[in-house]
């Protein structure tokens, strides 16, 4: 195992460096790695070469993964693709997704080996799994928006091997070339089957089970399992693959009890490790290959292998072994939280879970103990990947994990085995349907018990292995000493310190959204959220999915003022998001009448102070009367502080901005604004930037975007006023603090200082 977990180190500490060695180097630490590795019998040098080779070996792998990117001159121009669709694509709302393998690229051989994701908007045409298809397409570098408690779409796409996104041409040679045949194919298959026999309702979370196909799935159905614990058994779970392979097992029994001659042609314990070993392979590939799966099937293989040669393998060996197999084959799986969650959860249970007893009354006892010490143990984990963890975890396990693994799975795939015989197969997938609906309602109930699920701020990883440590103490043997004393160690995670701006002085965070604007702003005790974000399609937004986590990791709840500057989309695509996050915020906004709740318009009659902090909006003329465009409409919102005021725009344009009162935009406080509608060339007046005098100004708009914006014409007028200029787009979400006794000051940009070297 201490081999294991040296090659666990050396593969992670490479995904904290900013930039990797030039590849003979990576080369020439991987052979003298492997040369002392191999020759070496002092311990200590042995695992120091083991660190040496696979930090090595992850460094060369992360480097072909990058370099294999799109070339940055190929970027926005439309190429013709062949190749064959992969994985299970997804279409929704007119508009499919999908995973696609080229084969050639204008015809000629394709810059790399990768895949690419692609969108096809308002089609009613979607390649289907293996299918081969000639498309005109328009990529781009794989790219997603950095911001607090966010994900990384650059790190998640480097360890997927996807080497460019971008959607499919209106183009008239666009076809279909040739069918196929592959395993996603036949998942498909089954899916499909699935539908068509309970129904695309009843049947989305057993295609889940069967084949792993979450399609169906939509975001209630996550918002529930997330809230209750219970995602790793919407997915093919490793231990769902040993039930599949016990159950192997068992026919293999059954069979030589019925006909015991089999024994002289073949032993009953061979017999038995093949055929689950084959279940379960089989069960993976339908499964699509996750990394549980694989690692289920790594250590079901030793099993198998082990007692064919007549000798044992413990528990931490075969974890030891998959490790090291998943490592050797995907240094880059370190980069997935999946692996994580996997090999902790199922160390700790080999290392604390121990069988104490027999019986019935055992059997509980232990369970009761296995769960206790899962909910536990992963709690550190799920708080420093995902930002929260269910509290509802170790009931909702109680009952779904037993009920799912020993009775739906079964069920599920004896009737996916049996489809080609209707009348056998129905009643099995419809009583597995029917107790998963059931099941289903009883999470859903547990899922509104208030304070199902805990967040905390983002404190870094100390806290995280600290709490992991308690839980080992925890759960130790009993004779251990001061046991309980564990728990201290979940302290610095769970309480996290509050670093909060001080009476008169406050915080601001610029998010990257794209092409759109969302503002958080804090002050001592208050939360004020300005626009949230546009909404992105297939039931995302920006309001779930960036600001919320932002402020979750930035332990900034409850929020008391929601401004929207006005109703179009990319400023207000997440704000129902926030309304139903925290339906008591006051809610204010240029164009009330565009938004789907209630909301106060906003007007300089409205001001108030927080912590000496003053917040008052300034009138665009016109706008009130609604003779004015809808972009004029948006609220101009005036943030002062002792130290600096900040100036926040919406989408204002230049004749809105000459038609304000200058004498109200005039502070001898330092200025940061934000640049008004993302810097189009239409706004940004040179009359507005003299009144307003900005030291700071950021832009809030998308990567490449297809509006220019912000336009050179403006960040010429910029700098001309003597502001400097930050883009979100470059920059990821932007930190600019207002003290009250020093100028303001950029404290962060979340893009430019996080040193990862995937990241552009």
């Amino acid at each position: 195992m201490s081999l294991a977990l040296s090659a666990l180190l050396g593969c992670t500490a490479v995904q904290g460096c900013a930039w990797l060695p030039a590849l003979p180097w990576s080369v020439v630490a991987m052979v003298i790695g492997l040369v002392v590795a191999v020759t070496c019998r002092w311990s200590p040098a042995r695992h120091v070469a083991v660190v040496t080779l696979f930090a090595a070996w992850a460094a060369v792998q992360g480097a072909r993964g990058v370099a294999a990117r799109l070339p940055p001159e190929q970027e926005g121009q439309d190429v013709v693709v062949t190749g064959q669709a992969t994985d299970l694509p997804r279409a929704r709302g007119g508009d499919a997704s999908f995973l696609f393998v080229p084969d050639t690229v204008d015809g000629a051989a394709p810059w790399a080996r990768g895949k690419l994701r692609l969108s096809w908007y308002r089609t009613h045409v979607v390649p289907a799994p293996c299918e081969h298809w000639r498309l005109t397409v328009r990529l781009r570098r794989p790219r997603g928006n950095v911001n607090p408690g966010g994900g990384d779409a650059e790190r998640t796409a480097l360890q997927r091997g996807i080497i460019a996104t971008g959607y499919v041409r209106a183009a008239t040679d666009n076809a279909r070339i040739a069918p196929g045949r592959c395993v996603d194919a036949w998942r498909d298959g089954v899916a499909r089957a699935l539908d068509e026999r309970l129904g695309a309702a009843d049947a989305r979370i057993l295609k889940a089970l069967a084949v792993g196909d979450t399609r169906g799935l939509d975001a209630a159905d996550w918002d529930i399992a997330r809230a209750t614990g219970v995602s790793h058994l919407i997915a093919i779970s490793g231990f769902h693959v040993g039930v599949a392979a016990g159950g192997g097992v068992l026919a293999i029994r059954l069979l030589y009890a019925w006909w015991p001659l089999l024994g002289l042609w073949l032993p009953r314990q061979i017999a038995q490790a093949l055929l689950g070993l084959l279940v379960a392979g089989g069960y993976g590939m339908l499964a699509g290959l996750g990394l549980p799966t694989v690692r289920t099937l790594l250590m079901i293989g030793v099993v198998v292998l082990a007692g064919m040669s007549r000798r044992r393998a413990g528990g931490l060996s075969l974890l030891a072994f998959a490790m090291l197999a998943v490592l050797v084959f995907d240094p880059l799986a370190v980069l997935s939280a999946g692996f994580w969650l996997s090999f902790a959860g199922v160390g700790f249970l080999i290392c604390c879970v121990a069988p104490r007893s027999r019986g019935f009354v055992g059997w509980v006892s232990e369970l009761l103990r296995a769960q206790a010490a899962m909910s536990i143990a992963l709690l550190p984990l799920s708080l420093c990947l995902f930002g929260s963890t269910s509290l509802m975890g170790f009931v909702a396990n109680l009952i779904a994990a037993p009920l799912v693994s020993f009775v739906v799975v079964p069920l599920t795939l004896l009737g996916c085995v049996l489809l080609p015989l209707p009348s056998l197969a129905g009643p099995l997938l419809a009583g597995a349907a029917w107790m998963l609906g059931g099941l289903w309602q009883l999470l859903a109930q547990l899922a509104r018990v208030p304070g199902a699920q805990l967040t905390v701020a983002d404190s870094g990883v100390l806290p995280v292995v600290l709490a992991t440590a308690g839980a080992l103490w925890l759960f130790t043997p009993r004779g251990v000493p001061l046991r309980g004393y564990g728990a201290l160690l979940f302290l610095p995670l769970l309480m996290p310190p509050r670093d909060m701006p001080k009476p008169g002085a406050f915080r601001v965070w610029a998010l990257d959204v794209g092409q759109g604007l969302a503002v958080i702003v804090r002050t001592r005790q208050h939360t004020l959220i300005y626009d949230t974000g546009p909404a992105y399609g297939g039931g995302r937004d920006a309001g779930a999915g960036i600001v919320l986590p932002s402020i979750t990791a930035l332990g900034l709840g409850p929020v008391d003022t929601l401004v929207v500057s006005h109703g179009d989309i990319d400023h207000a695509g997440g704000a129902a998001a926030i309304v139903d996050r925290y339906p008591a915020a006051r809610r204010l906004s240029g164009e009330p009448g565009r938004l789907s709740f209630a909301a106060d318009r906003c007007t300089s009659k409205t001001s108030w102070s927080w912590d000496d902090v003053v917040f008052r909006f300034t009138d665009v003329p016109g706008s009130e009367q609604g003779k004015t465009a809808s972009n004029d409409r948006s609220c101009v919102l005036s943030i002062e502080g002792e130290g600096g005021r900040l100036l926040l725009t919406g989408d204002i344009s230049g004749k809105a901005e000459r038609r304000i009162n200058r004498e109200a935009l005039w502070s001898d406080l330092p200025t940061v604004t934000t640049v008004a509608h993302h810097g189009s060339k239409h706004s940004s007046d040179v009359l507005w930037l003299r009144a307003v005098q900005p030291d700071l100004a950021i832009v809030s708009a998308g990567w490449r975007n297809r509006f220019g914006h912000p336009h050179a014409s403006v960040l010429a007028r910029h700098r001309d006023a003597g502001a400097e200029v930050l883009n979100t787009a470059a920059s990821g979400a932007v930190r600019v603090d207002f003290p009250r006794d020093v100028l303001p000051r950029v404290a962060r940009e979340w893009r430019r200082p996080t040193g990862r070297y995937w990241r552009e």
